[in-house]
């Protein structure tokens, strides 16, 4: 058994708004083998999403595996909404970082 960190084998990995009420998270990988071997992994799931950020799995509104883009994705619901008071990043720039350090083991 092998492990990586995620930020290893992605090419991008970001967060941004989707609309004023959602956060949408990126990962995208360079080569189709390396996207397979991290779905294959299960290192990311709605359970793995919702345990990394200490949140409910029902505020993960979407997560969609998109071959075509070797793309992970998911949004999450905000608690409030973008720009409201209280809210810590407007932008939902700042939410991935997480992501970075999530391991992905998988067979040598």
């Amino acid at each position: 058994m092998k492990t990586y960190k995620l930020v290893d084998l992605a090419k991008t990995i970001r967060s941004k708004n989707a609309g004023t009420d959602r956060l949408t998270f990126d990962i995208i990988f360079r080569e189709k083998e390396t996207y397979e071997m991290v779905k294959k992994s299960g290192a990311l799931t709605k359970e793995t999403i919702s345990a990394l950020y200490g949140i409910d799995k029902e505020r993960i509104v979407d997560f969609v595996e998109f071959d075509p883009a070797f793309a992970i994705k998911f949004s999450i619901q905000r608690l409030r909404p973008s720009g409201s008071f209280g809210e810590g990043d407007v932008f939902g720039c700042q939410q991935y970082a997480p992501l970075y350090d999530i391991e992905v083991n998988v067979e040598d």
